[in-house]
């Protein structure tokens, strides 16, 4: 069970990472970087979605669940989109590498702070 002092300092890691991306398009006078965090923040929900939507029949158990599945490929495109964003728009000369940098680091940060909430709060069902 995660406590208060699991709180404080996963809070704490949320804030850099968005103070990194915040930073990153502040001093470089270029918004375009703030684009990762909308990524991020919605990477999680197409796992979330398809995990809820799919059948938890245990008799029927077929191995491979195409929702989850599809769920897993979403979210594993929209972490790579994060991340390969601002490469590209670096490569296009559009953003500095410095703001590049600072935006990957702080996109990944707040990406890997909600998948900690998600495991250290979810709470295991019961039989």
């Amino acid at each position: 069970m995660a406590g208060l002092k699991t709180i404080i300092v996963l809070s704490f890691i949320l804030a850099i990472g968005f103070l990194l991306v915040i930073l990153s398009s502040a001093l470089f006078k270029n918004y375009l970087t703030l684009l990762v965090v909308g990524t991020y923040v919605i990477a999680p929900l197409p796992n979330w979605l398809c995990g809820k939507a799919q059948s938890n029949d245990d008799f029927m158990d077929s191995g491979a669940n195409g929702i989850a599945e599809l769920g897993r490929f979403m979210t594993g495109f929209l972490v790579v989109m994060g991340i390969a964003l601002p490469v590209v728009l670096a490569h296009c000369d559009q953003i500095r590498v410095e703001a590049m940098v600072m935006s990957i680091v702080g996109g990944l940060l707040i990406y890997g702070t909600i998948i900690s909430f998600g495991m250290f709060f979810t709470e295991q069902e019961e039989f």
